[in-house]
């Protein structure tokens, strides 16, 4: 099979060392996202483009719902952080920031934990 010039080369190794590849790194980007409270939150957009990157690739592997469940919480963490900061100006802002926060927390964990113990994760779920 030739193979158009600009395209991406396939995977070469086997499938079970892909899933290996997909797991490892799935584990990094949860990592990436339990610092962002450290860096700024350079870690988590860092993550979330590798996730948007190899969402692809983890197609119909275990994989692919605990990017799913990365990518939905960014987004929906990004606008209760921003809901909140708006709100600083009426104080209740702080209290929006910290319950965003403790929300992200149990995600990165209950996610991290489920890929760890080779659970299903539901990637639209809330909590």
């Amino acid at each position: 099979m030739e193979q158009r010039p600009g395209t991406p080369t396939p995977y070469t190794g086997s499938e079970i060392g892909r899933e290996r590849d997909l797991r490892t790194l799935t584990h990094i980007l949860y990592g990436l996202y339990a610092l962002h409270w450290f860096t700024g939150g350079i870690s988590i957009i860092v993550a979330v483009i590798i996730a948007y990157l190899k969402r692809g690739d983890a197609a119909g592997t275990p994989s692919e719902p605990h990017l799913e469940w990365l990518i939905r919480t960014f987004w929906m963490g990004l606008v209760g952080y921003i809901i909140g900061a708006v709100l600083v100006f009426v104080v209740i802002g702080f209290a929006v920031l910290t319950v965003v926060s403790i929300w992200m927390l149990y995600r990165i964990v209950k996610g991290w934990l489920y890929l760890y113990d080779n659970k299903p994760l539901d990637p639209r779920a809330w909590f």
